[in-house]
């Protein structure tokens, strides 16, 4: 093999962070955590049909600051991979790949899903559902 006394590949000390990569991360790590957050909303599905005071311990414990937090958590990683899911299909079309393009779709993917948690938990928030 030659010899070049270069990198191999870019390494983190000179690549650039961009949306792009920042997004498809996040698509990756939404991906798990809505998998790990499921088992919370199964909790209260089963605890629902467990009996009201097993449902009382869990509204307890999703009502906690905590618990908001985590469900906050949880349903922009939905929103967000909803997004993202949605900007993949979309250049699974054969649209959206000129760097412009992909930048603006990766931009307001994350935009999108940060106003729709917004939308979503100030309903909750008012019509007093996470008490």
């Amino acid at each position: 093999m030659a010899d070049t006394r270069r990198p191999l590949s870019p390494h983190l000390q000179i690549y650039k962070w961009q949306v792009q990569m920042v997004t498809s991360i996040l698509h990756r790590a939404t991906g798990i955590a809505l998998a790990v957050g499921t088992l919370l909303i199964l909790w209260g599905l089963l605890s629902l049909a467990a009996g009201e005071d097993a449902f009382n311990q869990f509204k307890v414990c999703a009502g906690s600051p905590i618990g908001i937090i985590l469900m906050i958590g949880w349903s922009w990683s939905l929103f967000f991979h909803l997004c993202n899911g949605i900007r993949h299909l979309i250049q699974d079309a054969g649209t959206g790949y000129a760097i412009a393009q992909f930048v603006r779709s990766s931009w307001l993917s994350v935009i999108i899903s940060i106003v729709l948690t917004l939308l979503v938990w100030a309903y909750v928030l008012t019509a007093g559902g996470a008490a």
